[in-house]
C-alpha cells in the first residue's frame, strides 16, 4: 500500500512517487483543454489507449501537441 508523503503525493513502499495510471478518459481531458482534444477519438477512449496508438510518451507531450497544432496531423497519420 501507498502513502502520503512530505509533498502530500503517495509513494510506493520503495518510495517512489505512484505513477498516473492511463484509464482517464478523454472526455475528462477534453473538458480541461478543450472539445478538440484528441478529435477523431472517441469520449470513451482510455488516454492509455490513445498514446499508445499516436505513440506519445505522456499526457504533457500529447497536450504540447495539441497546443501546437501538431496533434491533429499525428492523429489523421496513426489512423492511414
Amino acid at each position: 500500500m501507498s502513502k502520503a508523503g512530505l509533498d502530500n503525493r503517495h509513494r510506493n513502499k520503495d518510495g517512489e512517487i505512484s505513477h498516473k495510471h492511463g484509464n482517464t478518459l478523454i472526455r475528462t481531458l477534453r473538458k480541461i483543454y478543450g472539445q478538440g482534444f484528441a478529435a477523431g477519438y472517441p469520449e470513451t477512449e482510455k488516454l492509455s489507449d490513445v498514446l499508445l496508438q499516436l505513440n506519445e510518451t505522456s499526457l504533457s507531450q500529447l497536450r504540447r501537441d495539441h497546443e501546437t497544432g501538431h496533434l491533429d496531423h499525428k492523429i489523421a497519420n496513426a489512423s492511414k
